[in-house]
Formats: structure tokens, sequence, C-alpha cells
């Protein structure tokens, strides 16, 4: 009899959007059996190998910032039922030691990041693709609380590149994909709704 072969989930929309809250959301009732998660972050090139804008600052927002054959290669083998070791991305932090993750093959692979329609190579593995989208302010909001809040990154730094990297980036690379998406997750107030909608939907699958 037949593999049958794993469902693959693309989770996209712009810095601040609340994609990783909304996958973190769904991937609540599910064990890792059932779902793998691959985060495109996680494929970030080092810090010396990303691109440096006209101000000498470097921009992390650019689809040149990852290792994308790394990531299609590791997708590839997780759809082909083989396990995937990563090292844990850590936001150039140097007080951080990143761990090794290991990502085990699952019925379900959920492929999560700002970029992830962008790239060809990927986008055309998606059996179901969503976008979560939010109005542009609480998107700022967000990125200011995460990143200021969670990373310790100055203010000034997280305007700077909202404004020179990542507004553009969204524009460029991202906000064309939203018309390609099955499902466009409106994550303006709360996203429960859809949130068990496609829980409801992923539990079907495992049927």
């Amino acid at each position: 009899m037949a593999v049958q072969e794993p469902l693959i989930i693309g989770i996209t929309g712009g810095s601040g959007s609340g994609k990783t809250v909304f996958l973190r959301e769904i991937a609540k009732p599910f064990t890792k059996e059932q779902i793998c998660i691959i985060s495109q972050d996680d494929y970030y090139l080092p810090i010396d190998k990303q691109l440096i804008d006209g101000n000498g600052i470097e921009n992390f927002d650019l689809p040149t910032s990852f290792d994308i054959k790394g990531f299609e290669r590791d997708l590839i083998k997780l759809k082909n039922g083989e396990p995937v070791e990563i090292k844990e991305y850590v936001f150039n932090n140097k007080d951080t030691e990143p761990s090794i993750i290991t990502l085990q093959p699952a019925p379900i692979i959920i492929v999560e990041g700002i970029f992830v329609f962008h790239f060809k190579e990927i986008r055309e593995k998606l059996d179901l693709k969503l976008f979560v989208d939010a109005r542009e302010e609480l998107k700022i909001i967000r990125r200011i609380k995460r990143d200021g809040m969670e990373r310790n990154y100055p203010l000034d730094d997280v305007l700077y590149r909202y404004q020179h990297h990542v507004s553009p980036a969204y524009t460029t690379y991202i906000a064309p994909y939203i018309r390609e998406a099955d499902i466009v997750i409106n994550n303006h107030h709360d996203y429960k709704k859809a949130a068990n909608m496609v829980i409801g939907f992923l539990k079907n699958t495992l049927v």
C-alpha cells in the first residue's frame, strides 16, 4: 500500500501580523507526532552575510537574508519521512547559545515565515496557503512590543528598520501573494474563530 504524503500548510503574513501566535494557537491541540512546524526564521544567514543598506544597517527583511536552499532541502526531507536537524536562530543574541532542533516528519507539516509564498520552490509544495493579515498600525505596535520589550532592541532601531526594511519588504515580497492565499485570517482584533476553523480542518485531516 502506498504511503500517504503529508499535508503541507504554509502560513505567512507581514511582520507583526500575529502569524506566529496564530500558529501556536492552531498547534495546541496536536502532538509532535501529528504536526511538524518548520520555521523560515531558523534559516537566516549569519549576520556577516546580510546585505547592508545605505546607512550601514543590516537588512534582515529580504528574501536573500535566508538559506533558501537549506530550507527547501529540509522541507523535502520531512515530506519524504526523514527527520531534520537545524540550529536554532537566536536573533544574533550573543548571550544565548543556540540549541539543535530536531524536526520529526508528521502527517501535517506547517511551513511558517514571511517569505514562504514568495519562494517559488517552497510555494509550489504547499497544499494549503494561509495569510495572516493585520492593519499597519497594529503591526507596528506589535513589532515595537516584540523587539523592544522581548528582545531589548532600542526603539529608534525598531522604528528605523520598520520604515526602511520591514514595510518595503511587505509591499514588495509579501502583500502581492495575499491573492494566492486559500484563507486570509484578519487578525485586527481576534483570531479565535479562524483558529478554531483551521483546527477543525486539521482534525478532520488526521481522521
